[in-house]
């Protein structure tokens, strides 16, 4: 089994599209540990409504680029996700592979470790949470020290992660 991490971004009905996905990723790995989830503001489109962000640890067998398209493309479709020309469209749910071991890849379908960990505090600041002493695998820079240089407008929503984990717990027994 391999440690990975997801991120998971939903803007359309966030709280049951977060929620689903987690539900659904159940039944294909085992989750291992769930961040904060965290408001944010969807950037460069102050139209749209805010983000819900968190990153979740699993465990898997499945190699990394089935896992996307087989697994967290799936989930995706199955919670109403269309994929347009449109990369910054509102969404019900957005699933990525960001880490996947101490794997290193970069093919036209997957980048490993997901770049946006670099660029993006709401998906840095959650993987510290998790995993706080990483290494990002290629870069040899400490998560620790990204997050904290990481800007972003983050609520975090403690109530709502609290529910999360209970109701995770509860499918402790299934696969989760």
């Amino acid at each position: 089994m391999v440690r990975a991490y997801l991120s998971i971004g939903s803007n359309l009905e966030p709280a049951e599209n977060v929620r689903k996905a987690l539900l659904l990723l159940c039944t294909h790995v085992r989750i291992t540990g769930l961040s904060t989830v965290y408001r944010t503001p969807a950037e460069g489109r102050p139209e749209q409504p805010d983000y819900y962000n968190c990153v979740a640890g699993i465990e898997t067998d499945i190699p990394p680029l089935e896992f996307k398209l087989s697994v967290l493309r799936a989930i995706e479709g199955e919670l109403g996700r269309s994929r347009t020309d449109d990369r910054f469209a509102a969404r019900p749910i957005d699933l990525d592979l960001i880490l996947y071991g101490d794997m290193i890849m970069k093919t036209p379908d997957l980048e490993l470790p997901d770049p946006q960990i670099l660029r993006r505090a709401f998906v840095a600041v959650p993987l510290q949470e998790l995993s706080p002493h990483l290494v990002l695998p290629g870069s040899g820079r400490r998560i620790g020290e990204v997050a904290a240089q990481s800007v972003g407008e983050m609520m975090p929503l403690e109530g709502y992660t609290k529910q999360l984990r209970e109701e995770l717990r509860g499918h402790e027994h299934k696969t989760c």
